[in-house]
Formats: C-alpha cells, sequence, structure tokens
C-alpha cells in the first residue's frame, strides 16, 4: 500500500488504495490436487486450473468453455468453472480484458445470488479479479453486480464479505456510481465489517467506505449508519494497524457538520488531540485537519479543543512540517486562541 504526506486536505486515493492482486482470497487447496489425499474428480480440473493459470498463451475456447460451465446444472461443474477463472483473472490484465470480452461478467454475477456459499465466494472474487481492469468496471455494473454485492455484504461468508467490500471499491472510483451504491444500502454492511470484521475485513471496509464518502449523500448515511464510534475505536488503539485508515475516513467525514457533532459527542475531540500530540508525521496532520473542520464554525467546540490541551502540540506541529501544513496549524491556533470570536471565513483557514 502506497503512503501519502499529506500537504492539503486528504483526498489521498493512493494511499486508501491497495494492491488488489495480493489480497484476493484464492485458495487453491480449497480442491484436492489429483493423486493428493481426498482427491476426486475435481482434483484434476483444479491441476488444469493451475496449468492454464500459469500459462503464457491458452486458447479462447478454453475460456468460452469455462463461461459455458458457469451455467451447467451441476454446482461442481459450476464450481470449477469459476475457480479457474478467477485464477486466470487473478494477476493478468490481459486475461481479464479478454474473459470479460468472452461474455464472462453475466453469468459470474448471476453466480453472486447462487445459494451455494462456496460459489458466492468464487464468484466475488472472480467479479473482483476482473474489477481490477478498469474497461471491465462498466459492464460488470451495468450487469446488476451492486445489488449482489450489497447483499453479500450483509450475509455472504467472511471471505466473500471482505471481497465484496474490494470490487464495491473499485466499482464507486466510476463517476457518479459512489452515490448509486449508497443508495443501493452499502454503506450500513461495511460499516459493520469495519466493526466485526477480521484485520483485513475492517481495512477492506475503511477503504471502501474512503471511496464511497467522496459522494457527498454518503456522509450522512455513513453517520446514521453509525461509523463514527468504530472509527475514533481504530484511530485510539495503534495495536488495531488501522489508525491512519480511520482517520482519512473520518475526516471526510467531518466535512458535514452532522460528521461533526457526531465525532464530537462520540468522545472524538480527546483522541484527535492525543493523535496531533504523538501520533506520526502522517497521522498529525490529518488529526490538525480534522480538527480545523471540527472548530472553524463553534466556537464550543474550540474551548473544548482547547481544554485538551491541544496548543502547545499545535504549535509543535506548525514548526516542523511543510508550509502548506504550517498555515492551516497557525489558523488553528489563531481559532483557538480567539475562542469566542464568531467564525473566522472558512476560505481564509483553507487556503
Amino acid at each position: 500500500m502506497e503512503m501519502m504526506v499529506i500537504e492539503s486536505p486528504p483526498e489521498c486515493p493512493r494511499y486508501m488504495g491497495r494492491s488488489y492482486s495480493g489480497y484476493n482470497s484464492d485458495r487453491c487447496g480449497e480442491f484436492p490436487l489429483a493423486g493428493s489425499p481426498g482427491a476426486s474428480a475435481g482434483g484434476a480440473s483444479t491441476l488444469r486450473c493451475l496449468l492454464v493459470s500459469s500459462a503464457a498463451d491458452y486458447s479462447d475456447e478454453v475460456v468460452r468453455g469455462l463461461i459455458s460451465d458457469l451455467d451447467s446444472s451441476s454446482v461442481e461443474s459450476q464450481r470449477r468453472a469459476v475457480m479457474e477463472l478467477r485464477h486466470l483473472a487473478k494477476h493478468s490484465p490481459e486475461n481479464r480484458l479478454r474473459i470479460a470480452r468472452a461474455g464472462a461478467v453475466a453469468p459470474l454475477v448471476s453466480l453472486l445470488s447462487h445459494p451455494d456459499p462456496q460459489l458466492q465466494e468464487h464468484g466475488v472474487t472472480a467479479i473482483l479479479n476482473l474489477s481490477l481492469c478498469d474497461e471491465n468496471k462498466g459492464p460488470i455494473a451495468a450487469a446488476g453486480a451492486v445489488r449482489h454485492l450489497v447483499r453479500i455484504l450483509r450475509c455472504g461468508t467472511p471471505a466473500a464479505r471482505e471481497n465484496a467490500a474490494c470490487a464495491i471499491l473499485r466499482l464507486a472510483q466510476l463517476d457518479d456510481l459512489g452515490a448509486a451504491i449508497g443508495r443501493s444500502g452499502a454503506i450500513p454492511p461495511l460499516v459493520a465489517l469495519l466493526e466485526t470484521g477480521s484485520s483485513r475485513g475492517k481495512k477492506d471496509a475503511a477503504t471502501a467506505l474512503f471511496a464511497l464518502l467522496a459522494a457527498k449523500e454518503n456522509k450522512a448515511r455513513a453517520v446514521e449508519a453509525g461509523v463514527v464510534r468504530p472509527l475514533l475505536d481504530l484511530m485510539a488503539d495503534p495495536e488495531s494497524g488501522m489508525v491512519d485508515k480511520a482517520a482519512y475516513v473520518l475526516h471526510r467525514v467531518l466535512s458535514e457538520p452532522q460528521g461533526r457533532a457526531s465525532a464530537v459527542e462520540d468522545g472524538g475531540v480527546p483522541v484527535l488531540v492525543e493523535m496531533v500530540e504523538v501520533g506520526s508525521q502522517r497521522q498529525k496532520e490529518v488529526g490538525m485537519l480534522s480538527l480545523l473542520e471540527i472548530c472553524e464554525e463553534s466556537a464550543a467546540y474550540r474551548k473544548l479543543v482547547v481544554r485538551e490541551g491541544a496548543i502547545p502540540p499545535l504549535v509543535a506541529l506548525s514548526q516542523a512540517s511543510s508550509r502548506k501544513i504550517k498555515d492551516k496549524a497557525e489558523a488553528l491556533i489563531e481559532l483557538l486562541r480567539q475562542p469566542t470570536t464568531p467564525g473566522v471565513n472558512r476560505a481564509k483557514a483553507m487556503q
């Protein structure tokens, strides 16, 4: 995951993004290889999967045959076909395009509603792998994948939920689709994954939420879904490995009045002040920017921040940062030193 030095309000898609080819939950051992204990007819297919996946060249006929098997009446045949397709698409951009152009998107999307949990899991991962190619995002969305991904976010297997979150992140990068994804109900289950998921699931949820919160209307949905409390819990726990990600998501929430109110009510001010005092340079910067969001339009909030002892660490930050960060830190210090003065021009503070 690439890191980003903040010199402006964090819009950081590079920081919040990831290299997904290494994060797919492909597990070749799910079906035993031929000759291994418990091997069955499926084992030969798995071996073929590994051979095909590693081949530099393979026929379009093979791909068309796999896509045809996705509609088989045999669940085992469907499983083998979707597993092979997901592996073919895992590391190869050329394969992702070839598979999609051969007509795989619609039958893969249909598998997302299949009652077999393993088929769903393979299907979600195949869709995720295909979505790594920008050209495939539109066809995946047009095939109705979003509503199926949202349902899997609510009730799929743990691996399927994580990969559904990643796929939603990819689709949210399409122009104007982020708001539609929010309207389809994606945000509450993403917040639930942020609260109760595995370490990887929480990271997936945070990254997807960050992308969705680029749409203004989704910020209110996230606050209503209770996103602020788990974000603050993660920010307050260095062992979570989520301090930076959670802080970036919270910063997007704070651009809305209800987000600021929720953060203050849930004890966010002490968390942010501590971040500015003892966090990494990146954490200090995003913490300061979040405090600036909270303080600009509320004298009452400014008093809370002053009482938490924010001014000394802000002064230290202003002396050891880039020019843009220095200017913002100094604007916040000025606000805090005049807490009863009605709002300072927001444009001045953010210049």
